[in-house]
């Protein structure tokens, strides 16, 4: 063995699979949210490759929840852009095409989020956590977009 390098594994090692893989990025993006009510974040993703990625946050240039607080209207914060709306702003600003990319999201998508995402063309939802609105389900079905819950897998890595 060459002085300073690792010795070989005893065994194959467990690599996360693609889902896995993007999904923990989506989690680390969550990092950047600034409003405490809700830590989300998103990729978008065609052929294993990030188009773009959001997190939830003020409108560019006014103060964040965590500089000023929240903006509630009907239990709701208002203030915040929700990450799977940014991410798509993400692409449009840099000119991305998003057509039948897969996104990524901690925490399914609210109503409104679904909404963008089915007209962008986006054809996978993979979320990490159930929220809201379950009218996702039945209208991600009628357009032909994939729903895929990876909560039981987040749960069974202990994470």
């Amino acid at each position: 063995m060459v002085s300073g390098s690792t010795p070989p594994a005893a065994g194959p090692r467990a690599r996360a699979s693609w889902d896995e893989y993007f999904m923990n990025i989506a989690r680390e993006v969550s990092t950047r949210s600034t409003c405490d009510r809700k830590f989300v974040g998103a990729v978008l993703v065609r052929d294993k490759s990030i188009l773009a990625t959001g997190y939830n946050g003020s409108i560019r240039g006014i103060p964040h929840c965590d500089e000023e607080g929240h903006l509630m209207e009907d239990g709701h914060c208002v203030r915040t852009v929700h990450a799977e709306a940014n991410a798509i702003v993400q692409a449009a600003r840099h000119g991305v095409r998003i057509d039948a990319a897969s996104i990524y999201v901690t925490a399914s998508p609210c109503w409104g989020c679904f909404r963008l995402i089915a007209n962008a063309g986006i054809a996978r939802i993979c979320f990490g956590e159930f929220y809201r609105d379950r009218r996702i389900f039945d209208v991600a079905t009628r357009l032909g977009i994939e729903l895929v819950d990876m909560s039981a897998k987040a749960g069974a890595k202990g994470g």
